[in-house]
């Protein structure tokens, strides 16, 4: 019987900041409009970790029933495992939707952005069908597409629009930088999983590039949107403070050339994650100041 902690691997913690850093680029852009709101930013924070939880239990659940997880290098599954039974994950999947779609229905009150329902109802299709359903788009290369738009422009573009009711060209460039370094958390996951996803049939775009090019594109995931940062930093010269994660990225980008591999690549993961939160923390501050 799976434990709490169990649970909470399940939930991947090392994807959260996935969730957290669009809200923070996208309520920082708001605030360079003069529209920012606590409210409304914590209700859009709280729609995204809601997301990304239910969408992490979702691939859980999916790949575990299609034996995808038998055979891991990273951390153990819930359904894989077999600590929990698969009907049981599920629900916690469609569970954590559910607080999803709660706190999206109380945004688009607060906001009067009813018609953000739809894009709403569309990202919980997308957190499903990455791995669920007979033809899951995860499985044909096409994660990094679903993660960039919706983890990446949806949820920054969605925060900016609830609280100030536009858009700016900044708020697009954040939305692209975090697209893209969400899509590198992707993608060094899946080079870990090249061996095993392989011979599962699971053809990520890591699989589709192999793994010398899967690694150089990672790279260019989490370098250009240093150079974005630079762009916005024309129109708000504090965007600036986001050059502090260039270490951080020197360092992952060096391991994954380096050849890093299995559990070396979970600490990369891990780093990566931090960068995104480094990222939307440091250039949502530039926007905002």
């Amino acid at each position: 019987m799976a434990t709490f902690a169990d649970w909470v691997e399940g939930a991947r913690i090392r994807t959260l900041p996935a969730a957290a850093a669009p809200v923070l680029v996208g309520t920082g852009a708001a605030y360079a409009l003069g529209e920012g709101s606590v409210v409304r930013a914590l209700l859009a924070a709280g729609v995204a970790l809601a997301l990304q939880i239910g969408v992490n239990y979702a691939n859980d659940y999916s790949d575990g029933v299609r034996g995808t997880d038998d055979v891991r290098t990273g951390p153990p599954r819930l359904t894989g495992s077999g600590a929990a039974r698969p009907g049981t994950v599920k629900a916690a999947a469609f569970a954590s939707f559910g607080v999803a779609a709660v706190l999206g229905l109380l945004l688009c009150a607060v906001a009067g952005t009813w018609w953000l329902l739809g894009v709403g109802a569309l990202c919980v299709l997308a957190a499903w069908y990455y791995t669920g359903g007979r033809n899951p788009y995860g499985y044909r290369g096409l994660g990094e597409v679903g993660v960039f738009v919706f983890f990446g422009l949806v949820a920054t573009l969605g925060t900016t629009w609830t609280q100030a009711l536009r858009l700016s060209w900044p708020a697009v460039a954040g939305a692209v930088g975090i697209g893209l370094i969400a899509c590198a958390l992707l993608m060094v996951n899946n080079i870990r999983d090249i061996p095993t996803d392989t011979v599962t049939g699971k053809r990520t775009l890591a699989v589709r590039l192999g793994d010398t090019a899967a690694r150089r594109v990672y790279v260019a995931m989490i370098a250009l949107p240093v150079v974005l940062a630079l762009v916005v930093a024309l129109a708000h010269p504090l965007a600036l403070l986001t050059l502090a994660v260039v270490p951080g990225v020197v360092i992952a980008a060096r391991r994954v050339l380096g050849g890093a591999q299995g559990r070396e690549l979970i600490v990369v993961l891990r780093d990566t994650g931090l960068i995104e939160l480094g990222y939307g923390l440091l250039l949502g501050a530039g926007l905002a100041l």
